[in-house]
């Protein structure tokens, strides 16, 4: 299915602007973020960084640190699919912060061939590596979101 670019680009603004909004169910204090993951036109996952289930809804330690178990919204999104019977093969992920190394590897392995982000994460190697892989990747900065 052919799509022109200014109509996706609608689409991609849309999206992530979704994304914008289920990163707020995150729990975490240091920064909230939330993934959508689209196949053809259709919502097939959605997800936002946390704690595993059954643990407490704390992300951080008492110094304020990033507890090394909370799952980033990516994954979450992409595990979700994994349990269910969606496919996200040729599948679009739409997510509010680039993805980090680990993710990335998990995001080429699920098959997802293009990423639409907001805000770039403090490593750029997750995005060099999805570069590399031939994934398509879309920079859009929250404030073209409106635009």
């Amino acid at each position: 299915m052919e799509i022109n670019f200014s109509k996706q680009n609608k689409y991609d603004k849309a999206y992530l602007r979704m994304a914008l909004e289920w990163a707020k169910l995150s729990y975490c204090k240091r920064k909230q973020v939330g993934a959508i993951i689209v196949k053809d036109r259709m919502i097939i996952s959605d997800g936002y960084n946390g704690t595993p289930s059954g643990f407490e809804n704390c992300c951080e330690d008492n110094k304020g640190d990033t507890e090394w178990y909370v799952l980033h919204a990516e994954a979450n999104a992409i595990l979700k699919c994994a349990a269910s019977t969606q496919s996200t093969k040729g599948a679009t992920l739409y997510i509010t912060m680039s993805p980090c190394k680990e993710c990335s590897k998990l995001i080429l392995q699920a098959g997802i061939e293009r990423i639409v982000y907001m805000e770039k994460y403090k490593d750029n190697s997750g995005l060099d590596f999805l570069n590399k892989a031939g994934i398509e990747i879309i920079h859009l900065p929250e404030e073209e979101l409106n635009s």
